[in-house]
């Protein structure tokens, strides 16, 4: 029998789910780093003795991934191809007991916020001068910044607050700080993430601050792009409309979850805001910043949701004609204050009603896609695959919107920004000539 040869102070880090658990694996690994580990990220070598598996605990699929890779690599475990599986995360947050009982061979388990336990066990110290240091996930071009953890708001569907607990602000100057290491290891765009990047600042400055942390970042040198995801309605400061239109390394870009359309469903979500104020504030932030992209999420089948406010929520997208749209079938989850209520649509029709709304929204993409055909837009080269460059424009982010296809050109590297012109357009994908550099 062949026994594989592990190196012993070797780690793989699985990460699932969220931006959230990148960005947090990210500054994990260059801990270890420190810590004199070899460290990969989803390694293909088969060859590490110890796993970290970073879990989401969201929804039920995301749940239920977690939970397969912790078996797959317990099992791993088990044949002697792994000497340890540590598992962190939201799913470990939130189930730490449960997982205890039934998977006892996982060798220890850790929460959102036990970073420096989870080292300490490893025999390693957490280092406080790696403050903004990260070993990046993604390509070098991009990257996370996670503005703050934890969220307050009440919504009645979500568990982020049982896995994150409260909000909490990091403070403007070490985001500051975190970016500028990022540029001079040749990050360009920067995408700001939070459970709610509206909440910015309340906590440790009295008042919201986003807009004043973005007018700082704009503003560092080399620092091409900014993006911003996951803003929530209620409250949202408008002054960030004016930094956005202001400065031009702000994307025209916004990711704000607004869930539903109908006030009765937005009530029962918890949500502060009803159907009339939610399409005030859209026309509000296109009036003030007419070329921006609003990408949004909605959730299908949510309790009580009746044909009627799911037929409200589709004549709704049709009038909005939102740039970017996903939607969630609802999760029915515990300790939850939705949890409560009576989960009385069932998952077929979830599903069915989710379809319809991406059908809906699959031709708005096509309309939209259309426009932008003869236009010179600017493309951050993401990747060369088969002789042809794949990028985006500021109005997509990765991974979930448009790609830029564009000839194989010699000159042209991955990260690097340049100009073309969109010659042809699909559902959810461009294709471009270079115009120049």
């Amino acid at each position: 029998m062949k026994v594989r040869k592990l190196k012993k102070n070797k780690v793989n880090v699985i990460t699932l789910g969220c931006a959230k658990n990148t960005y947090d694996s990210e500054v994990l690994m260059r801990q270890l780093q420190a810590n004199s580990f070899d460290v990969e990220h989803q390694s293909e070598s088969d060859d590490a003795s110890i796993v970290i598996i970073n879990t989401c605990g969201f929804i039920d699929d995301s749940k239920q991934e977690s939970i397969d890779t912790i078996l797959q690599f317990t099992a791993a475990k088990k044949e002697g191809l792994v000497d340890k599986v540590f598992v962190t995360g939201c799913l470990s947050q939130r189930y730490k007991d449960d997982l205890e009982t039934e998977i006892p061979e996982v060798d220890a388990y850790f929460g959102t916020r036990d970073m420096a336990r989870l080292l300490k066990t490893l025999n390693a110290d957490y280092k406080k001068e790696l403050l903004g240091e990260r070993l990046l996930t993604t390509p070098a071009h991009y990257a996370y910044l996670k503005i703050s953890e934890g969220c307050d708001r009440p919504c009645s569907f979500c568990a982020i607050p049982l896995m994150r607990g409260k909000h909490v602000s990091t403070p403007m100057e070490n985001l500051v700080e975190q970016t500028e290491f990022l540029v001079k290891t040749g990050t360009k765009e920067v995408i700001l993430i939070a459970q709610d990047l509206t909440y910015y600042g309340l906590d440790i400055y009295g008042e919201r601050k986003l807009a004043d942390l973005l007018k700082k970042l704009s503003d560092i040198p080399g620092l091409e792009w900014i993006r911003l995801h996951y803003a929530y309605p209620t409250g949202f400061p408008l002054e960030v409309l004016d930094v956005i239109k202001e400065k031009e390394n702000i994307c025209n870009y916004l990711d704000m979850p607004l869930q539903h359309a109908s006030t009765k469903m937005l009530e029962s979500m918890r949500r502060g805001t009803t159907k009339e104020k939610t399409t005030k504030l859209i026309d509000k932030i296109k009036q003030k910043v007419p070329d921006i992209a609003i990408r949004t999420t909605l959730i299908s089948g949510y309790p009580g949701e009746t044909l009627e406010d799911h037929e409200e929520m589709m004549k709704w997208v049709q009038e909005m004609k939102f740039d970017r749209l996903g939607v969630f079938t609802y999760s029915h989850e515990e300790n939850t204050h939705a949890f409560g209520l009576v989960d009385d649509v069932p998952d077929e029709e979830k599903r069915r009603r989710a379809d319809e709304i991406m059908e809906m929204q699959s031709d708005q993409a096509w309309e939209n896609n259309q426009t932008l055909i003869g236009r010179e837009l600017k493309v951050i080269i993401d990747r060369l695959e088969g002789g042809v460059f794949y990028g985006r424009t500021e109005y997509d982010s990765p991974e979930v919107d448009n790609e830029v296809a564009i000839p194989f050109q010699k000159g042209i590297e991955v990260g690097d920004i340049v100009l073309a012109r969109i010659t042809a357009a699909d559902f959810y994908d461009l294709s471009a000539e270079l115009i120049h550099l």
